[in-house]
């Protein structure tokens, strides 16, 4: 069951205990303080709160391990089609070299990819060679100006998840800009 659908259901039997209730709706009896304190969820059932506390779950450990087969196959990516038009996105920012995109999952208020428009053997930050310096920097400055475009310039993290022990679920380099919500350290 979700968080949300446990959360609104412990919210429902509450307001019909306090509506069935025969005291003073004003001050709700001890029992009624029971029966809130006993419908508070603990931390590992809601997935979301145990992901940010113990990582990644196992079906994002799988979706890596999976991606990562089919890495070096040389066939396009979600991110090829979303380049040439074939998949739509909200775009955030783009020039001749990249293209900054909303994340369609988003992990934060503000969540968006920064990808380079050619791949050029750069599916992932471990392979990067001498040649993709110039890119390299290229997206980190683009991520800079979509910090800007966002309102988050004052706080925000760069991620770049490489290879599928860090849960690459898409092999082409990416940077993750997050913001619009005070980040915590360690992050994952």
């Amino acid at each position: 069951m979700s968080c949300r659908y446990m959360a609104a259901v412990s919210s429902s039997l509450l307001r019909r205990s306090i509506t069935l209730s025969p005291f003073n709706p004003l001050k709700p009896p001890n029992s009624i303080r029971l029966i809130q304190s006993s419908f508070q969820l603990p931390v590992r059932q809601c997935p979301r709160r145990a992901m940010s506390r113990v990582g990644a779950t196992h079906d994002e450990e799988a979706a890596a391990r999976a991606a990562a087969t089919e890495a070096d196959s040389g066939a396009p990516t979600i991110f090829d089609k979303i380049i040439s038009k074939e998949i739509p996105s909200s775009i955030v920012y783009e020039d001749d070299k990249v293209l900054a995109f909303h994340d369609i999952n988003p992990q934060a208020p503000v969540h968006v990819l920064v990808i380079p428009k050619l791949r050029d053997g750069l599916t992932e930050l471990g392979k990067a060679e001498p040649r993709h310096e110039d890119i390299l920097g290229h997206l980190l400055h683009a991520s800079k100006i979509v910090a800007e475009k966002e309102g988050i310039v004052d706080g925000f993290r760069v991620v770049i998840n490489s290879g599928a022990s860090a849960c690459q679920s898409v092999y082409h380099l990416h940077l993750h800009v997050l913001g619009g919500r005070q980040l915590k350290w360690p992050p994952g």
